[in-house]
């Protein structure tokens, strides 16, 4: 398998992005310079191991969390967990959403945040094992919207993400992977609703599931068990 190029977005538009969104988080609170929190983070992103886990997926979750900002009870939270939900990934590990969280938890308060925001961004973290907030869940709907949007994406675009991700995993053999992929595919199709933010159901949910049943129908050519 060829490694394609690894997307990637500009460190100081995303650094500058970190910045404004710390110190709304902070709430005028007194704290460090947000700038080698950062950095530190975004060394955390460009690590080699991530083929779609990128800068590039980074800033289209930030973007889209932009766009529907409007459901969010606490847009800040949502976006401080943007930065943190893949800060830890290795695609070898099963624990990345809860070791991703447990940083969040040092270093946001040493950053300045108040604990309960600081609570509220692990809580969004751990929930994107499962994408599936609850109702009424303001804050977890936009960010679990914003992490799956990508599978609402053209035909080109998915295929894109659906090459990445296999990259990332190219240390299992391709039946491991086909089997492993095709359980991930039931478990989002399984979901009630995919998107939960009306902007979400109204523009994504129905091309993101026809998204994910032809890529499972290309995993089991002989059709879903």
């Amino acid at each position: 398998m060829t490694d394609s190029p690894r997307p990637r977005a500009p460190r100081t538009a995303l650094a500058d992005r970190w910045r404004d969104t710390l110190l709304a988080a902070r709430a005028g609170a007194p704290g460090p310079d947000p700038l080698p929190y950062a950095e530190n983070l975004l060394d955390r992103w460009d690590e080699p191991q991530r083929r779609y886990h990128t800068t590039a997926h980074l800033t289209a979750v930030l973007d889209r969390i932009d766009a529907l900002a409007g459901y969010a009870a606490d847009v800040q939270a949502v976006r401080l967990a943007a930065w943190f939900h893949d800060a830890v990934y290795r695609p070898d590990r099963t624990e990345n959403e809860e070791r991703s969280a447990a940083l969040a938890e040092r270093a946001l308060p040493e950053a300045g945040v108040a604990d309960g925001v600081t609570a509220e961004v692990a809580r969004l973290v751990r929930l994107t094992v499962t994408h599936d907030p609850a109702d009424g869940d303001r804050n977890g709907e936009v960010l679990c919207d914003a992490d799956l949007a990508v599978l609402a994406g053209g035909p080109q675009e998915y295929a894109a993400y659906a090459a990445q991700v296999r990259e990332e995993y190219g240390f299992v053999p391709d039946a491991a992977f086909r089997a492993g992929r095709a359980d991930v595919l039931r478990q989002l199709l399984a979901l009630p609703r995919l998107f939960r933010t009306p902007h979400g159901a109204a523009e994504w949910e129905a091309r993101a599931r026809h998204n994910l049943a032809t890529e499972l129908e290309l995993l089991e050519p002989s059709g879903p068990r």
